[in-house]
């Protein structure tokens, strides 16, 4: 599969596997929709062959290959960057079309502990772009990569997963871009999601000068919350000693949407804004799902994962997963008598980069266990993966443009997280007056992980990035789409910045954009 988001590790449940796998379809989808860019330079071609890219001299780089793709016909790149002393090793794939060059540079994402790709270099040099990926350091999707043989951190390889490795591919990717055509590409853009997200966000926090445009989906930031916070379901139930099958999961999620759907006017199994949902479900209570009753205890274990993680003191410690979202991504289980299946990529965080024990068993986590080491997390943790600086100055003032966008049904990266750290933004960057100008968020209702639901997929991203940064057209709103399983559209939405919300005109169909207006949220 093309453009493939690489978010998952050896202890993914398979049907979060599945879950997270469907956002590089939804981005496929969305791609598809989007017409090759203008090229910025008229009749470019390379001033030099592929193969003697190899001689290029880049500081601390080496040119491992340089050959013409037989698939597509483009010139690949193969380099190592490397960080002296350290004698690290960042693998750098650099894609660059022997035709229809755009002017543009694009850097992709990774996912999870994947930096990212090769893979996902196909579809952007199709489309004209020279553009590149990286593994950050490390191959696959385990966060083993943070100890080293003796169980020590490895902090070179954190490094460069955490921030290093995406500016590594930057540098290289623009350096052979200049060398191929003999001109630096005019404009650059970064486009991830999930971990690529979070990527994208760590660029214009850190490195401000790498890219023009940012797109960034779903993103992992607040990494040293979130994360761990991640396992909080399993925590629960291993303390209720109540492993709530799938099937009740869904129930209290279904009868969720069932409560809150309308409270936005219409009527389209979506909860437009989760935060508004009260839902309790001890109305579940004493009813048959399959052959069982919903009890009690099983409505506190959904309650429990709603809320979130709290620490012993009843304190607040990080959003739980909304209502509406899909409960069994991580509050998965297998087997009979049923047992907890974590997500695995929170439960490689608790082994390699909390304990430091990779055979530790996290059945043995209490509560008060829990929030000691979600503690450490945020303690030891913040400054190299939390990607959640406020102070977009630097970014903004070399003309910067960055668009965010999070599903309200995410079932692994609760939005409310991005929404938090975009108001920081606002209160830094002087308010939304100030702030939209640059930086803009789109809160997407019904939507997954993936962006995919019975809520519309927005459509049209890169467009909107490029028309930011090229001819200054701020995005006031994108088109979400709802599509069959034919890939036909049956229903358009309006999405619009935060915090103004779709409301519906009150007549005509309400699967057509056209009824519907912005409008600030209900309070």
């Amino acid at each position: 599969m093309k453009d493939k988001i690489f978010f998952r590790s050896r202890h993914l449940p398979i049907a979060t596997s599945i879950a997270v796998t469907t956002l590089s379809v939804a981005l496929t989808l969305v791609r598809a929709a989007e017409a090759p860019p203008k090229p910025l330079f008229p009749d470019v071609t390379p001033v030099c062959p592929c193969e003697s890219l190899v001689k290029a001299s880049i500081p601390n780089t080496t040119i491992d290959s340089a050959a013409i793709d037989p698939m597509d016909g483009s010139c690949r790149v193969t380099a190592t960057v490397t960080h002296p002393p350290s004698g690290d090793r960042v693998k750098v794939w650099i894609g660059l079309p022997v035709k229809n060059w755009n002017g543009r540079f694009r850097g992709n994402g990774g996912g999870g502990f994947s930096g990212g790709g090769a893979g996902s270099l196909r579809n952007p040099v199709a489309q004209g772009f020279a553009a590149g990926a990286t593994d950050t350091g490390h191959e696959g999707g385990s966060g083993s990569f943070a100890l080293d043989a003796h169980g020590h951190f490895n902090w070179q390889a954190i490094v460069d997963n955490a921030y290093l490795g995406i500016h590594d591919m930057t540098v290289v990717g623009k350096a052979l871009t200049q060398a191929f055509y003999g001109k630096a590409p005019r404009y650059s853009y970064f486009v991830g999601s999930s971990s690529g997200g979070r990527q994208g966000l760590m660029e214009a926090q850190r490195y401000p000068d790498d890219y023009d445009g940012i797109l960034s989906g779903c993103p992992a930031i607040i990494w040293h919350r979130f994360l761990p916070a991640d396992l909080w379901p399993q925590v629960v139930m291993v303390a209720a000693r109540n492993f709530v099958p799938k099937a009740k999961l869904d129930a209290a999620t279904a009868a969720a949407v069932a409560a809150c759907d309308e409270m936005d006017g219409v009527k389209d199994g979506v909860i437009d804004d989760p935060s508004r949902c009260t839902y309790d479900p001890k109305a579940l209570v004493g009813t048959k799902v399959g052959d069982d009753p919903f009890t009690e205890a099983d409505a506190e274990v959904v309650r429990r994962i709603w809320e979130g993680p709290r620490g012993q003191d009843g304190s607040f410690l990080w959003h739980g997963l909304s209502r509406g979202t899909d409960l069994f991504a991580l509050a998965g289980t297998t087997g009979s008598p049923l047992a907890g299946r974590p997500f695995g990529i929170p439960l490689d965080w608790f082994r390699f980069f909390l304990t430091q024990d990779p055979k530790w068993d996290w059945t043995t986590l209490t509560p008060a266990g829990f929030e000691l080491l979600w503690k450490q997390s945020v303690e030891q943790w913040g400054a190299v993966f939390g990607t959640d600086d406020p102070d977009l100055t630097r970014f903004r003032d070399r003309g910067g443009k960055v668009i965010v966008y999070h599903g309200l049904a995410d079932q692994l990266i609760p939005a409310d997280g991005t929404t938090d750290y975009y108001k920081r933004v606002l209160q830094k960057m002087g308010g939304l007056e100030k702030t939209t100008p640059f930086a803009r968020l789109f809160l997407i209702p019904g939507v997954d992980h993936g962006f995919r639901g019975r809520g519309p997929t927005p459509t049209g991203l890169l467009e909107a990035i490029m028309a930011w940064v090229e001819e200054g057209k701020a995005p006031e709103m994108l088109l979400g789409e709802r599509r069959d399983p034919t890939n036909q559209v049956i229903g358009t939405r309006p999405l619009f910045p935060y915090p103004n919300v779709a409301k519906y005109k009150g007549s005509g169909s309400a699967d057509e954009a056209a009824n519907f207006v912005s409008r600030p949220p209900i309070q």
